[in-house]
């Protein structure tokens, strides 16, 4: 009965050894794919950002826009008519 407990106490601590350094190894893998998701993270920000940031922008400017447009309608207008007149 003893050497069955022997054998017992020394394949357990082995696999307990084995699933140790295993549990060691996805721990860091999962730490270094946590770091990677965040700075894929950081990259949608700012890319968010940016987007966002254009778009206040554009309709920010809409109206200039608009205007400009307007005015270069109205000069080319004149200016078609005053090609006609001479």
């Amino acid at each position: 009965m003893n050497t069955a407990f022997e054998i017992l106490v020394i394949t357990l601590s082995a696999l307990l050894g084995i699933f140790l350094i295993l549990s060691i190894i996805a721990i860091s893998m999962v730490l270094k794919l946590l770091a990677s998701l965040r700075q894929i993270v950081a990259k949608g920000e700012y890319l968010v950002d940016s987007a966002e940031q254009l778009s206040e922008t554009l309709r920010a400017n809409a109206g200039a826009v608009g205007i400009m447009r307007m005015l270069l309608k109205f000069v080319t207008a004149i200016n078609k008519t005053k090609g006609r007149e001479k």
